[in-house]
């Protein structure tokens, strides 16, 4: 686990606004991407993720237009991923603004992607972005947005990655996704066991507690989230509080 834990909003955009869903359906309209990331530097976010949720199942690129206006706004480590098919696509998101690439899909159906992008990038550049579905037996990766299963298991999958080169590993569980019953802690602290990068812990977050437990039980190094902060039901100072009170390093 890294010294600091992190606290990353995440902004999934759809048609140039922001959106939240349950379980990766029921989506609904949660304001202004550029002026949402601009809220989240000023109330202290570690950094912003933004993901262009309908990028790979239409087939197209990650929208530029939304990438520029956000980096425009925000000072903070800039995380962008959607539709990421090739090095150039990295290098194009790179100079539009962002700090980081995040690849799902074309990672899994051409895995040369994550080692060739490590390497002409650097891998603090490259993260690996997984969403997977428990199954009764094991977790599952799927792919195009949560749309396709894949017979790629999450743990062994997640360690091929990093051996690929990947910086570090957002998780999502599809399973807790938008539901606000807390994060997978078990898949989280298997998968924590078995990697040397950062494992970033996706769905989930309801309450206070669950971004502690996130940390304390699945042994994440930084927590996503979504609703509770572009609603502020929670804001990203009471986490860190909240975290602070239990022992764990934040940046304030």
């Amino acid at each position: 686990m890294s010294l600091t834990i992190r606290i990353i909003p995440c902004l999934d955009v759809r048609g140039g606004r922001v959106v939240k869903g349950i379980n990766f359906k029921d989506i609904i309209d949660a304001g202004d991407p550029a002026e949402a990331a601009l809220r989240y530097d000023q109330e202290g976010a570690d950094e912003i993720c933004m993901l262009d949720i309908d990028a790979s199942y239409e087939a197209r690129s990650t929208t530029l237009e939304t990438v520029e206006k956000i980096a425009n706004q925000v000072f903070i480590p800039f995380t962008v991923g959607g539709g990421v098919k090739s090095i150039e696509d990295v290098e194009i998101l790179l100079k539009s603004g962002a700090d980081k690439v995040s690849i799902n899909t074309s990672g899994i159906t051409n895995p040369k992607l994550i080692s060739e992008a490590s390497k002409e990038f650097g891998s603090q550049c490259i993260v690996v972005a997984i969403d997977a579905k428990y199954d009764s037996e094991n977790w599952h990766v799927y792919t195009h947005g949560g749309k396709n299963k894949t017979k790629l298991e999450a743990l062994s999958w997640a360690k091929e990655v990093e051996q690929l080169g990947a910086g570090e590993i957002l998780m999502t569980s599809m399973d807790k996704d938008g539901t606000k019953s807390g994060f997978d802690n078990a898949l989280n602290s298997k998968l924590a066991s078995i990697l040397k990068i950062p494992l970033i812990a996706s769905g989930g977050a309801g309450k206070l507690n669950h971004l502690v437990d996130a940390v304390k039980l699945g042994k994440a190094d930084a927590v996503l989230a979504a609703s509770i902060f572009h609603y502020q039901e929670i804001s990203i100072k009471e986490v860190k509080k909240a975290l602070q009170e239990e022992g764990l390093s934040t940046r304030l």
